[in-house]
């Protein structure tokens, strides 16, 4: 099954961090595609950009946003707006995401995801600004499950339904984050299988995994350390429901070395089968085109693998 707009399916990606930009560019290390967070470098002339310029030139990059603020029902940022497009432009994007959610009011931000009442009322809001966004930025955007610690008493509809109906009535594209599926359902009470029933997977493109923190009570979408081997099984089932979607790794505190980090996002060629592109040299310029698909085997990758509060940004 192709997504709705033909986006291709870049591979195994990472997040791109500080930490690991030396590595990154002394070694060109076999990554498929690199995330960033999308206002980490915007509105700066600093070394960030400066290193991202860099790799851009060899990897494709995927932007991925936490503050459009998107639920919210302040006016739309259009200063924010055009310094997205404008850096979407520059590093030649494959696409740009954010989440569905709020992230302030009154022009005050809380640098946190904020949960929606899941209401029509809420879905017509939300659909107006969706298509607001996309005809500003002249591109579909992606918009990611939250994960959700409360939920609203006077919610006429699950978050599955809202996020299925906006996407088709805003005609926008999901980033299905699979970690954020399990801890949701976990805190709420509710199957991860019958949310994954419910999505319209001609509108996925892109996935996350990551890791949490079990309270015991409750998980937190912490972003450290392994992905556990349910949310695994979510991504097989929701790879195979797609037919095959770009996946991430997050891995946002407490970060290991790059080698690591990497060798955890191979687990996921155990459980789905990815496209293959040859290796650029560093003096080749990536780019969403650069992403054909051919047939491929996951047993050179696998026999590299080892047997929340909402995502912070990586602060340059």
């Amino acid at each position: 099954m192709n997504n709705r707009w033909g986006l291709k399916n870049l591979g195994v990606g990472l997040g791109l961090r500080t930490a690991h930009y030396g590595t990154i560019l002394a070694d060109d290390p076999p990554v498929d595609w690199f995330e960033i967070i999308s206002e980490n470098y915007m509105q700066t002339e600093g070394r960030p950009l400066y290193m991202l310029d860099q790799i851009a030139e060899r990897y494709p990059i995927v932007m991925h946003g936490v503050s459009m603020s998107i639920g919210s029902t302040d006016p739309l940022d259009e200063a924010y707006l055009r310094a997205l497009r404008a850096l979407k432009k520059r590093v030649r994007a494959a696409w740009l995401s954010d989440h569905l959610c709020w992230t302030g009011v009154a022009g005050k931000h809380v640098h946190d995801l904020l949960p929606l009442p899941y209401t029509e009322e809420a879905l017509r809001h939300v659909t107006e600004r969706v298509r607001y966004v996309q005809d500003f930025l002249d591109a579909p955007i992606l918009l990611e499950n939250p994960s959700t610690y409360i939920e609203f008493q006077g919610s006429t509809m699950p978050e599955y339904e809202f996020l299925s109906r906006l996407a088709e009535d805003a005609d926008c594209g999901i980033l299905l984050d699979l970690n954020n599926i399990y801890v949701s359902c976990f805190n709420h009470g509710y199957d991860p299988h019958a949310y994954l029933d419910a999505i319209p997977m001609d509108r996925v493109v892109q996935f996350h995994v990551a890791g949490h923190t079990n309270c015991g009570t409750h998980l937190i979408d912490t972003h450290i350390g392994p992905v556990i081997d349910p949310v695994w099984t979510l991504f097989r089932e929701a790879y195979e429901r797609t037919g095959g979607r770009s996946m991430l790794l997050e891995w946002d505190a407490e970060i290991p070395s790059f080698e690591e980090t990497h060798k955890e996002a191979l687990k996921a060629h155990r459980f789905a089968t990815f496209p293959k592109r040859p290796r650029r040299s560093p003096n080749t310029p990536a780019g969403p085109a650069d992403t054909a698909d051919t047939a491929d085997t996951a047993d050179a990758a696998d026999a590299q693998a080892s047997t929340s509060t909402p995502p912070s940004k990586d602060a340059p």
